[in-house]
């Protein structure tokens, strides 16, 4: 595909670019790589039954070219593989089509898939879905993913073994002896450079001779699953360029999108746009990824595209529009209902309440309210749907009771919708704010030899490598206590609940405390713990009050958790809220001690990171 400005090669029927002419650089793609690995859409796939994250990989190749439209301002190219009941155990059950799109004089050029699954074939487990380039590593060496999130980026190389050093996890390294001497003693782990979908819109990299950039750029969210606030990877050392549609990062089996006998599926991913831009001097070639944010505003301001050839595209006047108003009700915050400003409010497939953190088979469609909790969702795909929401300062999730019918051009008025927040009594006292992360708490500074350079006296502390070990360097000989009217929780409290290295080289769980002074108890009243967690990873929390050692304990969550939030540098995973009943008898008047144990001990990297705890008062009869 040529359009005098940009060449795309594809290999035919297998529908793998091969190659990137533009600018005068013969190929932007790696040409030491075997074709198959530049440039290609790929699927993690796995029989149904299965447990875990991980299947067969596929590289999936077409077996039918075709040119679906050729005309003086557009080239689409369809490559399709098709299944049939001979391919069964060996072969993903779906049928596969891969399309790219070529606009004239566009610097650049598209990419979407199709995916289907017709009701009679197996059923089987679909854990990832994504589109990898892989660019020249002697051009391409600055990456950028947000505008506090570039760099210059090390070589494959320095991640081999002679000349890095490998850390807990297989995608962390220690480099040792990079081929730049500046990149020595810094640490590299793709996980650092993973983002929200939210922020998700733009990243890439840029070459400085000749100074040229190559961007992927995703004008939607509707095709990613998970919700806003889902981390997903981007670019990292390859150079390698994501677009990920479907993955379980920081989720675990969750968010592995399983089908069930006799269940049809199909699903549109994309389209996204890899964008090519270039300036004439050198001097100038950080701006590239200024130009690159314009033309993300200009594909985002463009969606949906008119241009698709498939019919399972929606065209713009083939969706729907929804608008309303969110506030929020909690009788001990204000007699008056409170607009729910900054709301994230979104239509996902019906489920129960906060089921679309763990949705993946169909499409979402979110946006944030205003401050005075006005919100509009516009060109949705027709269905039915769910609204939910949450809103950062409370508790909870919030589902419509009223499910809602999107059709072909509808403009729906949902007027004022309230939500009321889990809440039984007025507020004793309470730690962090609920806003789903733990990122107001005290993240340490890293290990001096476990440093990246680029997350020093930056806002997002928590990327760095290792800071699970700092928590037994701060707290040597006696776990976490905090104390409600003296401790503040942005000094005093670590950011996760992790385990404890002991000195035979085994781990032991760790016992948080929470003191409070009760002046009055109300006996034969029973009081609310609210825990809000922001991620868990193998964990079992375990609570006891004012008695350490009671078997059981007045609450276990159970083993609970795959996110793997800590081993890959986040700040939240999955949310889980649980809501404990305490009663009047547990507690004394005087000083009360809630006990909070993270009780699987088989590794460094298990643990949870707490969004928010509150403890509430029995109710009373007027706030």
């Amino acid at each position: 595909m040529d359009n005098g400005i940009i060449q795309v090669t594809i290999s035919s029927p297998d529908g793998i670019v091969t190659g990137i002419q533009y600018n005068g650089i013969d190929n932007l793609l790696e040409v030491e790589d075997e074709e198959v690995h530049r440039g290609y859409w790929d699927l993690v796939w796995s029989k149904t039954g299965s447990t875990g994250t991980t299947g067969t990989f596929d590289v999936f190749k077409g077996t039918s070219f075709k040119v679906v439209v050729e005309t003086e301002d557009q080239v689409e190219v369809s490559f399709t593989r098709t299944w049939d009941i001979s391919l069964e155990g060996d072969v993903v059950p779906l049928n596969l089509d891969k399309r790219f799109i070529m606009l004239r004089n566009s610097p650049g050029f598209y990419s979407y898939a199709v995916f289907e699954h017709l009701e009679e074939w197996p059923p089987f487990n679909l854990p990832q879905v994504r589109i990898v380039f892989k660019l020249r590593k002697d051009k391409f060496h600055y990456m950028a993913v947000a505008d506090n999130r570039q760099r210059f980026m090390p070589l494959p190389e320095d991640r081999l073994l002679d000349r890095g050093q490998p850390l807990a996890t297989p995608e962390a390294v220690l480099l040792v002896n990079p081929v730049e001497p500046e990149f020595k003693g810094e640490v590299d782990d793709k996980y650092q450079y993973s983002s929200e979908n939210k922020d998700l819109k733009v990243h890439g990299w840029i070459s400085l001779n000749p100074p040229v950039g190559f961007w992927q750029i995703t004008p939607s969210s509707e095709f990613r699953s998970g919700g806003p606030i889902k981390q997903n990877l981007t670019s990292h050392v390859g150079p390698y360029c994501l677009a990920m549609f479907l993955s379980a990062h920081y989720a675990g089996e969750d968010l592995v999108l399983k089908l069930n006998p006799g269940e049809p599926w199909k699903k549109v991913f994309g389209p996204v746009f890899l964008y090519l831009n270039s300036v004439s001097s050198e001097d100038n070639a950080f701006s590239l990824w200024e130009d690159a944010k314009d033309q993300m505003l200009r594909e985002t301001q463009n969606w949906p595209y008119s241009f698709p050839a498939s019919e399972d595209f929606p065209k713009p006047d083939q969706r729907g529009k929804v608008c309303g108003r969110l506030e929020v009700q909690d009788r001990y915050v204000s007699y008056e209902p409170i607009p729910a400003n900054g709301a994230y409010i979104g239509l996902a497939p019906l489920g129960d309440v906060g089921s679309w953190q763990r949705e993946c088979k169909g499409y979402q469609f979110w946006t944030r309210a205003d401050e005075d909790g006005n919100f509009t969702i516009d060109n949705i795909r027709t269905g039915e749907y769910n609204i939910c929401a949450w809103v950062p300062s409370f508790i909870g999730d919030y589902k419509y009771d009223v499910v809602v019918n999107i059709t072909e051009g509808c403009d729906i008025s949902l007027g004022d919708l309230i939500y009321e927040p889990l809440r039984n009594g007025p507020t004793l006292w309470e730690i962090g704010i609920p806003d789903r992360t733990a990122a107001e708490f005290y993240i340490p500074d890293p290990e001096p030899k476990y440093i990246n350079k680029l997350y020093v006296n930056h806002p997002d502390r928590y990327r760095q490598y290792g800071l699970w070990e700092r928590y037994a360097d701060l707290y040597p000989d006696g776990d976490l206590v905090f104390t409600v009217g003296i401790s503040d929780y942005k000094n005093d409290w670590f950011f996760a609940q992790v385990n404890r290295k002991k000195e035979d080289g085994t781990y032991q769980g760790t016992t948080w405390q929470i003191k409070f002074l009760l002046r009055d108890v109300d006996h034969t009243g029973t009081y609310t713990l609210r825990l809000a967690l922001a991620t868990a990873h193998l964990a079992e929390l375990q609570v006891r009050v004012n008695d350490p050692k009671s078997d059981p304990p007045l609450f276990t969550t159970g083993e609970i958790g795959h996110d793997n939030t800590i081993a890959r540098h986040g700040i939240h995973g999955l949310y889980r809220l649980y809501n404990i009943d305490v009663a009047g008898v547990e507690l004394v008047e005087g000083e009360n001690i809630i006990f909070l144990t993270q009780a699987m001990n088989t590794d460094p990297l298990q643990g949870i990171m707490y969004d928010y705890i509150r403890l509430e008062c029995p109710p009373t009869t007027s706030s």
